[in-house]
């Protein structure tokens, strides 16, 4: 087996990178150079859930697996590309909606759910995009799947001034079964072959809540 064709799914991790909603921009600071020191190094500040990142389940639960004590299994798997696009804003994606994709849901595949919200990124915008409602999350993981991913901030709403507190559904039904969700995916428009193969593979911080990914979807022939 190769690969014939790669589609990067991840962000670029940067300044320009948009944080969630109270969280900080990377910053990137130069550390040596090749002038002075001979060599070029560079230095970053970031937050566990900067970019295109994995989440692991004690992001939500005090006895949850930490990032490096799930199996690697979780972030190379074959993948499902769900079309959701075509939504309002701030409008959920439940289990009816899911219902065509339900034959190929099986254990060890992970979703990618494509909702177009990735054209938004960059803007305020972004953080209006459709969500995993309770019932869609909950039907995933009793196909068996342990590996969401999404081209939004978050599966669940991104909150707002003024809006009540998530119930925070979707991160509840995926990270309490064990698994873990990927966010801030892009270029699923890309996957446009059957069968890919998904990796992302995060960041092996110790004692992780989650960690930037470099989340590609593989042809393989």
């Amino acid at each position: 087996m190769r690969a014939v064709r790669v589609v990067d799914l991840s962000r670029t991790i940067g300044p320009e990178t948009q944080p969630y909603p109270g969280d900080d921009p990377p910053v990137l600071e130069e550390a040596a150079t090749l002038a002075e020191h001979g060599y070029t190094s560079t230095r970053v500040h970031m937050g566990s859930h900067s970019g295109t990142h994995a989440d692991a389940p004690f992001h939500f639960l005090a006895d949850g697996a930490r990032l490096e004590e799930l199996p690697l299994e979780l972030f190379v798997c074959p993948a499902v590309v769900v079309d959701a696009t075509g939504r309002p804003d701030r409008s959920p994606i439940t289990s009816a909606d899911l219902e065509p994709w339900v034959p190929r849901l099986a254990p060890g595949t992970a979703v990618l759910v494509r909702t177009g919200w990735a054209a938004h990124y960059g803007t305020d915008r972004y953080f209006d995009h459709p969500y995993l409602d309770g019932s869609a999350a909950r039907l995933l993981t009793a196909a068996g799947v342990r590996t969401v991913g999404v081209d939004t901030p978050s599966p669940d709403p991104t909150r707002r001034a003024g809006d009540p507190e998530p119930d925070w559904a979707a991160h509840l039904a995926v990270l309490g079964a064990g698994g873990t969700i990927v966010e801030n995916l892009c270029r699923l428009e890309d996957v446009d072959f059957p069968d890919p193969l998904f990796c992302a593979l995060p960041i092996r911080l110790a004692g992780g809540d989650g960690a930037p990914v470099r989340a590609v979807a593989v042809r393989t022939g």
